[in-house]
């Protein structure tokens, strides 16, 4: 009997549950997953609490990401290197920490268009936070040639990539230099919370100088196509959901905590119609 959950400030609105119970039932494994909302005034004195609720492994989200490390007994090399964790599972040593993000947003995209993955493509991501370092990380392994990182604050762009060891050539720079050379990238993506509801009017930045063709990815997944994919829709981009990044980057942890495989796929159009409302 699993007993799973989701921490992070507010949540909720999220589908994580929703996700696990799926893999539970399609795996045959008897368990539950809840929501852990943690607000951030008492985050340390909650997280001493959890350790008491005889957890077998948990998520963790914004804002908590980078700063539920200090809590865990060990991460592994993945979650070591990029300073942020979203899987933690409990074993006999402790609460082990890691991070499937990036191998989420990437296998995610990979199966919608793998032509962006040759040695000539270039990204830029939008935003420096815990989803973004996965991201960053799992791009520059994955072939991607040129992995740029825009953010408000350059200096938290400049740290990212000093901090992740790459093999691709990187630049960081504001959002104002992003706007201006956004015709320079196969790829887009936007790591930030803004869009996400109930502040789905919002976009971070606009997208006129667009290419035709581009790949331009939210990973907000609440509204399931933000102000900044119809911006991007509109501008002839090809678009890639946040809600596929969850759903496989959920996968990956469901595999860490059971030691079993579950598929993504057969959820996907599922998972779709729940979004909708359907």
């Amino acid at each position: 009997m699993y007993k799973l959950g989701l921490i992070g400030y507010p949540i909720g609105h999220s589908l994580s549950p929703w996700i696990h119970n799926q893999l539970m039932e399609q795996q045959g494994i008897e368990g539950s997953y809840e929501l852990l909302e943690i607000q951030p005034d008492v985050f340390d004195e909650k997280m001493n609490f959890l350790k008491e609720k005889d957890l077998h492994g948990f998520n963790v989200t914004v804002p908590y990401k980078e700063k539920v490390i200090p809590h865990l007994d060990a991460l592994d090399e993945s979650a070591r290197q990029l300073g942020a964790v979203n899987t933690v599972k409990h074993t006999s040593k402790g609460w082990t920490g890691y991070n499937t993000d990036g191998t989420g947003f990437v296998h995610s995209l990979n199966n919608r268009y793998p032509d962006l993955f040759h040695d000539q493509s270039k990204a830029l991501l939008i935003g420096s936070g815990g989803a973004a370092r996965g991201i960053y990380a799992a791009l520059t392994r994955s072939g991607v040639d040129t992995v740029d990182v825009a953010n408000r604050t350059v200096k938290r762009a400049e740290e990212l990539i000093e901090q992740i060891p790459a093999s691709s050539s990187s630049k960081s720079m504001t959002l104002e230099e992003a706007y201006e050379k956004l015709a320079d990238y196969d790829l887009i993506v936007q790591t930030t919370t803004v869009g996400m509801n109930p502040d789905n009017h919002k976009v971070i930045l606009s997208l006129d100088h667009l290419t035709k063709g581009t790949v331009v990815s939210d990973i907000v997944y609440r509204p399931m196509k933000t102000k900044f994919l119809i911006e991007a829709e509109n501008l002839g981009a090809r678009l890639h959901y946040g809600h596929e990044m969850l759903l496989q980057q959920a996968v990956y942890a469901f595999q860490i905590w059971t030691n079993t495989n579950p598929e993504a796929m057969p959820l996907l159009e599922k998972f779709e119609q729940k979004l909708k409302g359907v």
